[in-house]
Formats: C-alpha cells, sequence, structure tokens
C-alpha cells in the first residue's frame, strides 16, 4: 500500500527522522528497459537479449539497468512527498548509491523514503532523504541511496 506526505516548507524541518512515504508499485517491463538502453548506449546482452539472457547469465534471464533503477527514484519520489508552497525543486545530487540485487524484466519494485536531514540554503531548504528500492517478493533491496534535494519558496 502507497502512503505520501504532504505538508509546507516552515513544516519540513519537524520531519526530519521520519518515513515519508511509500511509493506505489511500478513494473520494469522489457520496452522501458530497451529505450534506457538507446538513451544511454548501453546495450549489454544481460538487459537486451532475453533469449541470450535467458540462457546465460547468472540471472536467468534479462535485468534493468541498475542506473534505470536508480532513474525510477524520481517519479517514487514524486509520489511521496508534496511541499505545497515550494516554487522549484532540483535534484542535488547523490552521496551513495548501491545495487544489492538486480531487478529481472518483468519486476515490480516501489521506495520507501526517509527524511534524514533538513538544511537552510539561500532561498529554501536541502532535503537528505534515504530511499530503499525494493523488489517485489524479495527480502533484499535492489537498490539503496541517500538523495539530495533543494527545494525553494
Amino acid at each position: 500500500m502507497s502512503s505520501s506526505t504532504t505538508t509546507t516548507l516552515a513544516e519540513l524541518p519537524a520531519l526530519k527522522g521520519s518515513v515519508l512515504g511509500v511509493s506505489d508499485w511500478f513494473e520494469v517491463t522489457q520496452d522501458r528497459v530497451n529505450t534506457f538502453a538507446d538513451a544511454t548506449d548501453d546495450h549489454q546482452w544481460i538487459h537486451v537479449d532475453p533469449e541470450r539472457a535467458t540462457a546465460e547469465s547468472p540471472f536467468g534471464g534479462p535485468i534493468g539497468h541498475g542506473f534505470l533503477t536508480l532513474s525510477l527514484f524520481i517519479p517514487m519520489w514524486g509520489q511521496i512527498l508534496t511541499v505545497t508552497d515550494v516554487k522549484m525543486g532540483v535534484n542535488y545530487g547523490l552521496n551513495k548509491v548501491r545495487f544489492p540485487a538486480p531487478v529481472p524484466v518483468g519486476a515490480r519494485i516501489r521506495l520507501t523514503a526517509t527524511l534524514l536531514d533538513v538544511e537552510e540554503v539561500k532561498g529554501g531548504l536541502q532535503l537528505t532523504v534515504a530511499g530503499v528500492i525494493e523488489r517485489e517478493g524479495s527480502d533484499k533491496p535492489v537498490c539503496v541511496l541517500e538523495s539530495l534535494a533543494r527545494f525553494y519558496g
């Protein structure tokens, strides 16, 4: 079940340490993997050749790119936090990223986001968010990250 937080810039610091929410499940399709491969010029066979990946890879079939999983943080994050008085938000970067487990094509993933820190920056706030992207039916996360976002009012 998904959950989200709606708040204001002034209220964000009080949420430090809180789980902000959980996104909906998101399916990683072969079409999405192929489109990502085209966009990034990463056509490694473990991603884009289902027959070969099924026959030769240790994963038993094609898997999504780690960076595809990371990029899906953005639409899932967008489901979790709404700050009603923000005029602009930007991704400021990442402190940490790990891919502990693969994402088989056809798997569903979702994000749980926890607000680790809130710092004042000129014109707004910088949020440090711990993200855990899990795969449905697996006890091991597929991506663990620490993201920085800036919100300006």
